[in-house]
């Protein structure tokens, strides 16, 4: 653990000299000329930047040298070799890059709580090395544990590959800490047999809580990563308890309405908060490791229905506005990067197209009509008839996108084959023996545009009653099967 204190010492260096450099060179004047550059002179205009940044030393080689020095010139050296010492402080110059582009935050200082939890070298020559069944690294040698049954053969696959680089990881696992070592292979991984390869195309319509897809032979609509939501509401209980026992030993760092003082406060923290707090960071663990399981096995089951897929570019940031618990929870982007990943080791790929140019949720492919439709209607009901849920009916068009624009004569073409998988999956999606059921969904229609309501059909019975009348019409529930 000393080594890893050590790497959190020098990323915490490099990460404030990184800082610095950029604070000074955006507060110059050449600075500030390059910005009045116009963005449509490219070459000029990078040209500049890049000389700025090599005056100011904001480079991946400068920053990794300062890590260097530091690491000589005190007792850091004596844990950490040159490859670590570089990775570390290339690792610190990428977080301020991206906070310089505008994709990230201001990078935070590692704190001895939240410390650097995984270290790795740039190749398998020297530092950490990988040696036939065990880590070697500066005189000491770590032996793994293996999976002595590899159902599916996939540790032994991965060790006849040529190992690039060793990753170092320690976890948090039900308050004790666990090490892994992660080796980093060339070439493509092992797929297991238990996974079929689909052919053709797949139409994909994601949304923050709930997915649809449309193959050649398949269609599904269901809910998005369902198991994360259940976990999510013990965590909002834990963190409701967490603020009390905090506002509890510590009022006076909170204003008369509750709101926190400004300014740096001393916080003291019970022993129930930190129970509290190590529960928090366990289910915070599970969530995680729930939604990773959620991602995979709903993307090896796309991957069995083709390995081409089509869906829109929607921005996932602006969602974030409107529907932040459920981004965060679900992590739709996180899912999409996995699937691409995935049908790119099958030979697939997954497309995107714009969302102005096609216009999935509002297009008519049957009649041609554009409609725009509010957010709350659910059914896509056009006069000519066609009639279908709104994200099972975008994920067929998807499919039928050619480049940037919707194949109205490839819809109609696919349109007799595809609507039954589409009834078939809407139905499945709304008959939850459960009685779990979103409103997104929408309620099941036929196809002349009548709700069946939920499956309630009405019979004419003919009971006689006391007077010799028939009685009036008994309303039967169809099961659904």
């Amino acid at each position: 653990m000393a080594r890893f204190e050590a790497a959190r010492q020098l990323y915490n260096a490099c990460l404030g000299e990184a800082l610095r450099r950029l604070d000074r060179m955006r507060s110059s004047r050449d600075w500030q000329a390059a910005q009045q550059i116009p963005r449509e002179q490219k070459q000029a205009r990078r040209a500049a930047f890049d000389g700025l940044q090599q005056r100011f030393g904001f480079s991946a080689h400068a920053i990794e040298a300062y890590g260097t020095a530091c690491k000589n010139a005190c007792w850091i050296g004596d844990h950490l070799d040159a490859h670590v010492t570089q990775k570390t402080a290339l690792r610190a110059f990428n977080a301020v890059e991206q906070y310089r582009l505008g994709k990230r935050g201001r990078p935070r200082f590692k704190g001895r709580i939240k410390a650097l939890q995984s270290v790795e070298g740039k190749s398998n020559a020297a530092g950490i090395r990988w040696r036939g069944d065990r880590v070697e690294w500066k005189g000491v040698v770590l032996r793994p544990l293996f999976d002595r049954k590899d159902k599916h053969g996939v540790q032994t696959f991965a060790l006849q590959c040529r190992v690039k680089y060793v990753r170092l990881v320690w976890r948090q696992l039900r308050g004790r800490r666990r090490w892994y070592v992660q080796l980093v292979l060339e070439g493509r991984p092992k797929w297991k047999d238990k996974h079929p390869i689909g052919e053709g195309d797949v139409g994909l319509d994601i949304g923050p809580s709930t997915i649809a897809a449309v193959g050649e032979e398949e269609a599904l609509l269901e809910p998005f990563c369902p198991s994360v939501e259940y976990l999510g509401r013990k965590i909002r209980r834990i963190q409701r308890a967490m603020d009390r026992s905090r506002r509890a030993t510590n009022p006076d760092n909170y204003h008369p309405d509750g709101t926190v003082k400004k300014g740096p406060q001393r916080w003291v923290h019970s022993h129930g908060y930190l129970r509290l707090q190590a529960e928090l960071r366990e289910l915070q663990r599970r969530m995680a490791e729930a939604r990773k399981t959620e991602h995979g096995r709903l993307a090896n089951r796309l991957m069995a229905m083709g390995r081409v897929f089509k869906t829109e570019a929607v921005s996932i940031r602006a969602w974030q506005k409107r529907f932040g618990r459920s981004i965060r929870d679900r992590a739709p982007s996180l899912f999409l990067n996995r699937l691409n990943r995935k049908a790119e080791s099958a030979g697939g790929r997954l497309e995107t197209f714009p969302t102005r140019t096609t216009r999935l949720s509002q297009v008519c492919h049957h009649c041609g009509s554009v409609e725009k439709k509010p957010l709350s209607q659910r059914i896509h009901a056009c006069g000519c008839g066609v009639v279908m849920q709104r994200d099972l009916y975008s994920a067929f068009l998807a499919r039928c996108v050619e480049g940037e624009a919707l194949h109205v004569g490839l819809a109609r073409e696919r349109w007799p084959g595809a609507e039954p998988l589409l009834r078939a999956a809407w139905r499945r999606a709304t008959c939850d023996g459960k009685g779990k059921v979103p409103a997104t969904f929408g309620a099941f229609r036929r196809q002349s545009g009548s709700s069946e309501e939920g499956g309630t059909a009405k019979v004419e019975a003919s009971i006689p009653g006391r007077d010799g009348r028939e009685a009036a019409v008994v309303p039967a529930r169809t099961p659904c099967l």
